[in-house]
């Protein structure tokens, strides 16, 4: 495999297993943080430790400017972006009745508006060169609201919405755009359930084990060699949902 990848939110547990595999099978890859730069920078001189070329950039998704910013900067210095892995995300836990309306503004804004921008940038140099490959990560709570988390589950279920538009839209022109909707992983965004509650839905996975980030970065890889899959959810999940 070969060209740049972008992929979004890799501080994160998901965005890093993910930029690491994509490093190890021979990508240029373009690691994007927000907040957080460290474990991005890290992770970038891991990849190019191991071999790879690799660099870490800063921009807030939400803002169209700096998304521009991102993928000149990107282009510059990797190359035209030929796969994009929508990661950045973002959740918020409460009764929907206590929830204020910049709240779900801004799980909004993190998980559905900065896809948007980011697909919606990459994909006319995509349409040039008659190929592409966008992979947008969802959540099996976007296949199945869960309690708690009605912004959260109502966003992810967009994503989907979104993902198999592209990917009618975008199909003649060679691009191919997918969803992976990852189950119960351990990452920090699950890192304030209660050691009871990974047990619980331990129980729940036919699996019987949570799932770790490299199981999604398999998925990713797997997304962006098969050529003739698009339009499809790829729930990793261990069974959960099924």
């Amino acid at each position: 495999m070969s060209g740049t990848v972008l992929v979004t939110g890799a501080s994160g547990g998901i965005g890093r297993a993910i930029a690491l595999a994509f490093g190890q099978a021979g990508c240029r890859v373009a690691l994007h943080y927000n907040a957080h730069s460290e474990p991005a920078i890290e992770t970038a001189k891991l990849i190019v430790k191991q071999g790879g070329t690799a660099e870490a950039f800063g921009a807030d998704l939400t803002d169209e400017s700096q998304v521009e910013r991102l993928f000149r900067e990107c282009e510059s210095s990797l190359g035209k972006v030929s796969v994009l892995v929508n990661n950045a995300g973002m959740s918020w836990q409460g009764l929907f009745t206590d929830m204020a309306l910049s709240q779900w503004q801004q799980v909004m804004d993190v998980n559905l508006t900065s896809m948007f921008l980011c697909c919606r940038r990459a994909l006319p140099p995509m349409i040039k060169d008659k190929s592409g490959c966008i992979i947008n990560i969802s959540s099996m709570w976007g296949q199945q609201g869960a309690a708690c988390e009605a912004a959260y589950s109502a966003s992810k279920a967009a994503v989907i919405g979104l993902t198999q538009a592209l990917a009618m839209e975008e199909g003649p022109s060679g691009i191919r755009v997918n969803c992976i909707a990852p189950g119960v992983i351990d990452s920090p965004m699950n890192s304030h359930l209660s050691d009871g509650d990974i047990e619980a839905l331990r129980e729940e996975t036919p699996l019987m084990r949570i799932g770790s980030p490299e199981d999604v970065a398999r998925a990713a890889l797997y997304l962006a060699e098969a050529e003739f899959v698009t339009g499809q959810v790829l729930g990793v999940n261990g069974g959960f949902i099924m």
